[in-house]
């Protein structure tokens, strides 16, 4: 079939495509904005391949629609709570602030209790009796009063629509709303009457019930009856609020602060007036264009772009009347007015509910501490299914002995068991001393008990000896550690303020380090003992201050010790009622009550169902796990256990095998799809027996059954088993078999149980029900309102004949002709004698087809469709046209109350319940910063970049030129004229597209020279370290491989890959500008953190869909069921679901579905031969779906990306980590790790902390005590092993923030602890390092004193070697002679005799004086024994000695000997050995051995 160009203008053809860059970026927006999308991917489907639009819509939804728009959201929320902050005192507190004119005073309740109430002192009171007041305070009364309101709301619910024949003003339904008027109009009076006029006016609620009486007594009356005065009567059903006070406190919560919310509806309504205004001046003379002739219209065609619905609509008439010149302007007008008012107005609604829907900061606090309470109460009990056998009597197993006792061990004795015995015995005791006589007793029985008396006192006294010289002990040493660590700080702050020195500003780890110090300071130690008599009264004030500010966070730690006690008390309470139920009954923890405990088939399973993958490899030395190269795959395999992974995989199959099944082709009737069936039946099977036997079925402590999951499990395998064995051949449409296959449908909700993430998704859905159902209920109050207001009004009045020429039902009737459009995007003008196409058809008068408000059924159904904003410009163009334009008002308040503050309280309050159940709800301003630190400081990485060459060579040329910002701007320029290039379409056939490749070519080649620049200045593998460097290396490659291929082939393939390449490339822009990256960073881990909702999501998807072929699959072609959106097969309802989580026209595929004879051909027996649909069905699969998906499932991923955006949104003024802050540490990070391997030795923790700047900085002159608490803490938590990168961040992070501010109640006593531990660790080394250095100082002085001693001992020698040897005699000698002499000497034993006479001043020191012959013996000095010294002191001290003895190499000495013409010689040998051993001795000690003395 040839194609024939019409030759079409641009506005004929209309203005979305994608043939121009300008359309292409205005057709993508439009579809960013989920609005007509889907027929743009229609029409791409026509003309492409299917997965390519598919592939290209998807994903364009996904990211543009769902992520970068959510973004926005997250940028005005965390915008709005900085300037919440900033200007608290313009918006008012959070709190409720009570009223002056209150005061509390207390009543007697009903029980005879009494309680505060607050009343007020300056209210009048009316003149009623005293028993018609207190009635009127009663309780019963307002009951009374509420329960009328809901008959007067049920009643006007039951109103309906019975014929324009029938006589509506005097019903049943007019004389009841007579008799509720008058009955309300009494309760005024009576409160009138009992409070007196000004009490009853002064209260909010009165005014709004007196408001509410005057409407509903002037909407009685018969000629007001049916008008816009029913409006108060409807309103009733508002005071049945007070009925619940959950919903009342909520209501309160979100509206009760009005300031914000009215203000920005204010806002709003100003902005569409001033708007309106705008278009009206602008487009009122445009001829053909009736959308902006009057401020009504002009308003009504601003509020509709403002709720998104049909804007495109309105832009595109607008376009094609001011025509082609101008349509660009009138384009960038309508999408700068669209981009404002959804994403920036309608964000603004969601931040003031979450603002409204956040607590005050202390109550924050309360509320963690009650939190906890409240866990640990629950934790106590063990469930109901347990506690059920405490209902029967005890009856303990009894051993049965077949060994003698040697040959086994003596089982535990059951503490139960024994504690019987406990009792009796002391039952037993007291009936004894009962029995004993006082003062008759035998003196036997006496010695005896009043020996048993003095060992207990006994027993008692040293028990409590030992424990308090324990604990004084500790006492002792934990007061002696504070008072040295006070007076070191006290001393450095005293130096550090009379230094002189020009002050510098303190580091964020410094500030931290003294406010720790200082109030460990202030908690320790006394009051009294702080002040001191010079100081002034202003100081005196401030320490007592602070004084109190410290006692009252002591008293918050001893409520949070409490708290984590009575958890643990709790937990062992109920391990012990566990144990206890174990003990005494049989049949506790025995799976169906047949296989025992410990039988070896129950092992076996147990066995199988806990086999895990287990990678992790832990160092033997440090205990440290150590990071394997796959461990994020080895994460993933560990993630469930085996079985699980095969009933996953099982499950999954199951699941691929259904998608091939239709109406037309069944597993009944296909033996290949009935293999999956059994194939999941038989494995589901032997999953549960083994489980069951490990585990129990239901009443055992980790039985299957003990939550929704594993009821969950047993339907699916019931609803499985039940389908095999039944296997129906013929299944008529609403039969209980359809209703069969339909639950077979849930089986991809296996995963959900089996992946324990996917369990998570789950709870944060069902953990915040509370709330969302208090949503829904006021969203369905709202809805009520409206639905009665409109079947009183609107009932009978909307019906119409379906031609446009007849007005009245009597001329209704024959046939008439309806003309049809070729294409809904063409704007075709008919040529001169031209008609339109059509056909006849028959006159009908009938209502609408989508909608009516004849009852209020379908009257609620209306406004939940209009509620999701689609279709309700249908209702309101058919209300003002067949009821009156006043009319139209109804619809807009209902669409602004439900859009602007219905579905955003959706949206607020999913991301509340998100934030809570993530334990972020009450966290504190300071602890959710120190939370979203802890999440930045996990994605943080060191730097990839390579150190700069040492030379100034080539390479280091290359290295400075790659690494300068004119160079990174460039680079940048660059890519961006290279994506300039796709701005024309690259066809084969136009000329243009070669000059286009050809400079892509020249870009390609420019890019290859960047790459090859940073490899040689990097080096290979220093490129190769960062991830931005290989996805750079990744894209160059493909443009390589495109320019062989495009110089090869030139077909329109190479040219596609050609644009794929260049938009790979424009993608590495967004790294190289902090805001890009902030962004992007925000997007792409909000994909991460979201994948496995949106894993959920698809999971929901796929049984809607499978549900969906069942029910759907055969419905005839419709308005919008046709052959691109039906039913027929699993692949096209995906699609249709996917559509319909957009919103787009889903409300009408749910008509399609609902059709009923005599519109389809019915047929009883089987459901895939008729063509209808069903009713019931469609309403709720429609509208459950719409609502989990669309109205929870999608919140979720704005409450993510809100989440994770605040991580990256960070000022300077925060006292956290900065962006600065952390990019500094990565540098210094890369300095200290020059191998890039990610860790460092312990040892060069001091150095990189020496080497930090800025905020990190540690001044060692001032902070030296903050160093080493730093690096002894890498040491212990890392054993003096290798830390890495997030290990030393992680602990600069705690020290730099205020713990008691930032962390959470559990985390901050591990802390504490900790930092308590390594403060007392560093002491202990401090004193110990102290000792040292006062023990080699007192070395210093005994070595001294010993010279002295050296001295007078050697005078002492020369007196007595004159005396001994004569001056006749010589007794000098050459050196040689008497090194020959000491060697002979030196071999000779020495007696005591020869010391004694030497050393007359000293002891026998014969018991540790040694020879070379006994250097292995200890040595004993002082009496104290040593090790032998080293040869090397050894032979130092004898160089010293040498030294002091003046150098000389012979010495005069004297003879040893009672003879006195002995070998003088040999003499001073000896003298010199003693006196050489002597000092070695004592200058050979070390500090390790004097901590001994």
């Amino acid at each position: 079939m040839d194609l024939e160009d019409l030759g079409l203008s641009r506005q004929e053809l209309g203005y979305s495509g994608f043939n121009e860059i300008g359309t292409s970026i205005f057709t993508v927006y439009e579809a960013a904005s989920q609005e007509g999308w889907v027929f743009l991917m229609y029409r791409a489907i026509d003309s492409f391949p299917r997965w390519r639009s598919y592939f290209y819509f998807i994903t364009l939804i996904f990211f543009l629609a769902w992520l970068v728009k959510n973004v926005f959201i997250a940028v005005i929320i965390e915008t709005f709570a900085e300037i919440r902050v900033q200007f608290q005192q313009m918006w008012g507190s959070r709190s409720s602030t009570t009223s002056t004119a209150t005061t509390q005073m207390f009543h007697e309740d009903a029980a005879g209790g009494w309680q505060l109430v607050a009343v007020d002192v300056n209210k009048p009171q009316g003149r009623a009796p005293a028993c018609l007041q207190k009635m009127m305070r009663s309780s019963v009364f307002h009951m009374f009063i509420l329960s009328m309101v809901a008959v007067d709301v049920i009643v006007a619910a039951s109103n309906y629509y019975k014929g324009e024949n029938f006589k509506r003003q005097y019903d049943e339904f007019y004389l009841a709303e007579v008799a509720f008027t008058v009955l309300f109009d009494l309760e005024a009076l009576l409160k009138i009457w009992c409070l007196g006029f000004t009490g009853y006016i002064s209260s909010s609620l009165h005014k709004f019930e007196l408001l509410l009486v005057i409407g509903t007594t002037l909407h009685i009356y018969p000629d007001l009856y049916h008008s816009q005065f029913t409006y108060f009567q409807v309103l009733r059903v508002v005071r049945l609020i007070k009925i619940s006070p959950a919903l009342e406190d909520f209501v309160y919560k979100i509206f009760g602060p009005g300031k914000k919310l009215g203000s920005l509806v204010v806002f709003t309504a100003s902005l569409l007036i001033v708007m309106s205004a705008i278009s009206l001046q602008m487009f009122c003379f445009v001829e053909e264009l009736d959308r902006f002739t009057t401020f009504p219209r002009a308003f009504m065609s601003m509020f509709q772009i403002l709720t998104q619905e049909g804007w495109v609509d309105v832009m595109d008439q607008t376009l094609n009347a001011v025509g082609h010149m101008w349509a660009p302007v009138v384009a960038i007008y309508f999408i700068l007015y669209h981009l404002f008012a959804t994403l920036i107005l309608l964000s603004l609604f969601v931040a003031v509910i979450l603002d409204n829907l956040e607590l005050d900061e202390d109550l924050k606090k309360l509320k963690q501490l009650k939190q906890s309470e409240a866990n640990a109460d629950t934790k106590e009990k063990l469930p109901l299914r347990l506690r059920i056998f405490e209902k029967f009597p005890n009856r303990p197993q009894m051993v049965k002995i077949s060994k003698l006792p040697s040959d086994f061990t003596v089982p535990k004795i059951r503490e139960s068991f024994m504690k019987q015995f406990i009792d009796r015995q002391q039952q037993d005791t007291s009936c004894l001393l009962r029995r004993l006589p006082s003062a008759s007793s035998s003196s036997c029985d006496h010695s005896k008990r009043s020996a048993i008396e003095e060992n207990k006192y006994i027993d008692q006294k040293l028990r409590k000896s030992v424990f308090s010289i324990r604990a004084r002990n500790l006492l002792e040493k934990e007061t002696a550690i504070n008072k040295i660590l006070r007076a070191c700080t006290r001393q450095r702050m005293l130096s550090g303020s009379f230094e002189g020195q020009p002050a510098k500003e303190r580091s964020i780890l410094s500030v931290q380090h003294h406010i720790r110090q200082e109030r460990r300071s202030l908690r320790h130690g006394s009051n009294s003992q702080r002040i001191s008599r010079g100081k002034s009264l202003e100081t005196l004030t401030q320490d007592h201050s602070n004084t109190v500010r410290y006692r009252n966070a002591q008293r918050e730690d001893s409520e949070i010790k409490m708290i984590q006690e009575k958890k643990e008390q709790a937990e062992m309470k109920r391990k012990v009622q566990e144990e206890e139920l174990r003990e005494n009954h049989p049949y506790f923890d025995k799976p169906l009550f047949i296989v025992g405990r410990e039988h070896r088939f129950r092992n076996f399973c147990r066995v199988v169902v806990r086999a895990r993958f287990n990678a992790s490899k832990t160092d033997p030395v440090t205990g440290a796990v150590k990071n394997t190269k796959y461990h994020q795959l080895y994460d993933l395999l560990g993630l469930v256990t085996y079985l699980d992974w095969v009933m996953i995989i099982v499950t999954i199959c199951s699941c691929i095998s259904m998608m091939f099944e239709s109406p037309f082709r069944r597993v009944m009737h296909a033996p290949t799809l009935q293999i999956a069936e059994y194939v999941f039946v038989i494995f589901m099977s032997i999953e549960l027996n083994l489980k069951i036997m490990a585990d129990g079925l239901f009443f055992t402590p980790t039985a299957v059954i003990r939550d929704f999951g594993g009821v969950m499990d047993i339907f699916i395998y019931l609803v499985s088993l039940i389908f095999l064995c039944w296997m129906p051949q013929n299944v008529p449409a609403k039969s209980g078999a359809q209703l069969l296959m339909v639950l077979r449908c849930l089986r991809p909700l296996r995963i959900f149980k089996l992946v324990p993430q996917m369990r998570k998704v789950v709870r944060e859905l069902f953990s915040g029900f509370k709330e969302i159902f208090l949503v829904s209920i006021l969203l369905l109050t709202l809805m009520l309102v409206f639905a009665s207001f409109g079947v009183q009004l609107f009932a009978g009045k909307l019906a119409k004949c379906n031609d446009p020429h007849i007005i009245s039902r009597e001329d209704c009737h024959g046939i008439f002709r309806i003309n049809v459009s070729v294409s809904k995007n063409l704007n075709l003008k008919l040529r001169p004698g031209e008609k339109k196409p059509g056909f006849w058809v028959p006159r009908v008068w009938a209502n609408p087809r989508n909608f009516n408000f004849d009852n209020v059924g379908n009257a609620m159904l209306a406004l939940f469709e209009v509620l999701s904003l689609k279709g309700w410009v249908e209702v309101r163009d058919v209300i003002i046209h067949r009821v009156g334009p006043i009319h139209g008002i109804y619809i807009h308040v209902f669409v602004f109350l439900g859009c602007m503050i219905g579905l955003t309280l959706f949206v607020g309050v999913v991301i509340a319940n998100f934030n809570e159940n993530k334990g972020t709800a009450l966290l504190t301003v300071d602890q959710r910063r120190w939370e979203d630190l802890k999440s930045r400081l996990k994605i943080a990485q060191p730097l990839h970049l390579p150190p700069r060459p040492d030379n100034d060579g080539f390479r280091a040329k290359m290295y400075d030129i790659t690494q300068h910002p004119f160079f990174k701007r460039t680079i940048a320029v660059l890519v961006l004229a290279q994506s300039v290039l796709l701005s024309v379409k690259w066809d084969a056939a136009d000329p243009v597209t070669v000059p286009l490749a050809t400079m892509s070519v020249v870009f390609t080649f420019i890019f290859v020279l960047e790459v090859t620049m940073k490899i040689i200045a990097m080096s290979p593998s220093g490129f190769w370290q960062s991830r931005r460097n290989r996805y750079d290396l990744l894209v160059t490659s493909l443009g390589v491989i495109w320019v062989i291929l495009h110089f090869a082939l030139l077909n329109a393939y190479t040219y596609m890959m050609g644009a794929c390449v260049i938009v790979f490339r424009f993608f590495s822009i967004c790294g190289k500008h902090v805001t890009l990256k902030m962004l992007l960073l925000t997007v792409v881990v909000s994909m991460y953190k979201s994948f496995f909702i949106i894993v959920g999501m698809f999971l929901l998807l796929l049984c809607y869909a499978f549900a969906g072929v069942v029910l759907f699959g055969t419905v005839k072609y419709g308005e919008n069921i046709n052959r691109h959106a039906n039913f027929s097969s699993a692949g096209k309802a995906i699609t249709v679901l996917f559509r319909i989580v957009t919103g787009e026209d889903w409300n009408k595929i749910m008509h399609d579905c609902m059709v009923q004879p005599p519109f389809c051909t019915p047929d009883n027996s089987t459901y895939w031969k008729t063509d209808c649909g069903n009713y019931a069905g469609a309403l709720m699969y429609f509208c459950s779906f719409y609502v989990i998906i669309a109205y929870i499932m999608l919140n979720l991923l704005v409450a993510i990306i809100v989440e994770n955006f605040s991580l990256f949104y960070s000022t300077e003024e925060d006292q956290l980590l900065s962006y600065n802050d952390l990019r500094h540490f990565q540098i210094i990070w890369n300095m200290v790790d020059d191998k890039r391997e990610g860790v460092i030795p312990t040892f060069r923790v001091k150095f990189l902390l020496r080497l930090l700047r800025g905020r990190l900085e540690v001044d060692l002159d001032k902070d030296k005590l903050l160093f080493k608490h730093m690096c002894y803490e890498m040491e212990r938590l890392h054993n003096g092993g290798d830390v890495t990168f997030h290990d030393v961040l992680s602990m600069l992070s705690y020290r730099s923030v205020d713990i008691r501010k930032s962390l959470q109640l559990e985390e901050l006593l591990a802390r504490e602890q900790l930092e308590y531990t390594i403060e007392e660790e560093v002491a202990k080394q401090t004193i110990r390092m102290w000792l040292k250095k006062c023990l080699k100082r007192i070395r210093a002085k005994q070595q001294q004193s010993c010279s002295i001693i050296h001295s007078l001992r050697e005078s002492q020698q020369q007196e007595l070697s004159r005396f001994l040897n004569p001056p006749s005699i010589e007794t000098t000698q050459p050196s040689e002679d008497m090194n020959a002499i000491n060697q002979d000497n030196s071999a000779q034993p020495e007696t005591s005799s020869q010391q004694q006479l030497l050393s007359p001043t000293l002891s026998d020191r014969g018991g540790y004086r040694q020879d070379s012959g006994d250097a292995g013996k200890p040595q004993r000095k002082f009496g104290q024994w040593r090790l032998p010294s080293a040869p090397k002191p050894i032979s130092h001290s004898v160089s010293s000695v040498n030294l002091r003895f003046g150098g000389r190499s012979t010495v005069k000495s004297v003879a040893c000997k009672m003879n006195p013409m002995s070998d003088a010689a040999s003499c001073g040998s000896e003298v010199k050995k003693w006196w050489t051993r002597q000092l070695t001795v004592e200058s050979d000690e070390s500090g390790e051995d004097l901590l001994d003395i």
